[in-house]
């Protein structure tokens, strides 16, 4: 019922990706091997949303794991959770994409495509009712980027009536791991503009911002690929455990996205509280939501209040009174009514699940629709058309395959998005 096909693209998305499985069979009561040793049956109740049944009582994951450079596949296996993944499931190429989005979505990319799609289409047949597919990956590198876009035109060919949820990491302002960073990005944001039905955009330097500034740790790459797993598991947590008010990704889409295009998600993941703050605080529904709603807790580099909030959505987990819950949410909603569209009336979705996570008593996963998502595109388009000008490393995609009309085409697209965001921002009822 309801099960969802997972895959992870490129170094970030697997590395993401394995610690997303080690929360998830955690919170299922899955040991490293995959067998059941939990307390309460509902753990094992939905467990087929991200689990398939092998034999002798094993659950596999139901992921595809693919990238280009081999060294990744050792790194997943070598994790505590490496043992979960059936071994044929792992689709590696032998020289990587070398940063290079047209290697990943013309060349070396495409001719593992059919064998991934393969496995795709193994994975999808063994499911009852199969309610989308969710992708993570970054998308300043080569393989995360031009391998997904080509495998999500394939998947949206084939199962055009399912839900296509992407998670994608995008570069960051400051921190720049790439040189070509930009050109990656957008021809990727213009695939995702037309072929992606959620995308929840995730960003390094948000993320090491909440680790500095919230946690006040002194983060490595684990600790940011814990907190993406946090956003990830927190949404699709309705749907795996029994709640007072469900929801699923088909009810996410209808809610929050008002058009076609603007389909891009800010996720926070809230109680967030550094180890020595932590005994002062109150865990409360009020808490949650004021915390839900501040910038510093955000996961894209983008602050709300330059904004306003199309819609939003909020997943409560955690025994909690619903009444409070609708209470806090309508209270924040006309208090700070200027930062939301008048012409969407009530727009805040709200889902509440009676499972918490382990070692929790209460906690909330908040995605926000909001205009400010425009700040994190402009920036990237900025950087491309100053590179663009000067056709500086064009060459290495033109090799490639690609043609010179796809670099102005893929700018425009994105360019008519930021523009859509500013006309919604100023619309009046």
């Amino acid at each position: 019922m309801r099960e969802l096909v997972f895959l992870q693209v490129g170094q970030a998305g697997n590395n993401c990706g394995a610690k997303f499985w080690e929360l998830i069979s955690d919170e299922h009561g899955l040991d490293a091997n995959g067998y059941y040793r939990g307390e309460s049956d509902l753990q094992i109740e939905r467990m087929n949303v991200y689990f398939t049944e092998a034999m002798g009582g094993r659950f596999v994951p139901r992921c595809i794991l693919v990238d280009l450079d081999p060294g990744t596949e050792n790194a997943v296996q070598g994790t505590p959770t490496g043992r979960l993944f059936r071994p044929e499931n792992f689709v590696m190429g032998r020289a990587g994409t070398g940063n290079n989005w047209a290697k990943g979505r013309y060349t070396d990319g495409a001719e593992l495509q059919a064998s991934v799609m393969d496995i795709i289409r193994k994975e999808a047949e063994g499911c009852d009712w199969m309610q989308g597919f969710q992708i993570i990956h970054a998308i300043g590198g080569g393989c995360g980027s031009g391998m997904t876009t080509g495998l999500m035109e394939e998947i949206r060919g084939e199962w055009p009536d399912k839900i296509l949820n992407n998670f994608t990491v995008i570069p960051s302002p400051k921190v720049s791991d790439v040189v070509v960073e930009p050109y990656n990005a957008i021809f990727s944001l213009d695939y995702l503009i037309d072929n992606s039905d959620e995308t929840v955009i995730l960003d390094n330097e948000a993320l090491y911002s909440i680790c500095t500034n919230v946690l006040q740790i002194s983060s490595t790459f684990g600790d940011l690929n814990h907190l993406i797993s946090t956003a990830v598991g927190g949404m699709t947590t309705c749907f795996r455990f029994p709640g007072q008010l469900n929801s699923d990704l088909r009810k996410l889409a209808v809610n929050m996205v008002p058009f076609p295009r603007v389909h891009f998600f800010a996720p926070s993941f809230v109680p967030l509280a550094s180890r020595g703050n932590q005994p002062y605080k109150a865990l409360t529904v009020p808490n949650l939501v004021q915390q839900m709603f501040d910038a510093k807790t955000l996961m894209a580099a983008c602050d709300p209040q330059h904004g306003k909030y199309l819609t939003c959505a909020a997943i409560f987990r955690g025994r909690m009174s619903m009444a409070e819950v609708e209470e806090m949410m309508i209270n924040t909603q006309d208090k700070n009514s200027a930062y939301f569209v008048e012409w969407i009336p009530n727009n805040c979705q709200t889902a509440v699940c009676d499972i918490p996570p382990r070692g929790m008593k209460i906690c909330a996963t908040f995605l926000a629709n909001n205009t400010a998502i425009q700040e994190v595109f402009s920036r990237i388009q900025t950087a491309y058309s100053a590179m663009l000008r000067r056709k500086a490393f064009m060459h290495w995609y033109t090799g490639e395959g690609m043609d010179e009309g796809e670099f102005g085409s893929s700018e425009q697209n994105v360019v008519d998005l930021i523009s859509e965001y500013q006309q919604y921002q100023q619309a009046k009822p």
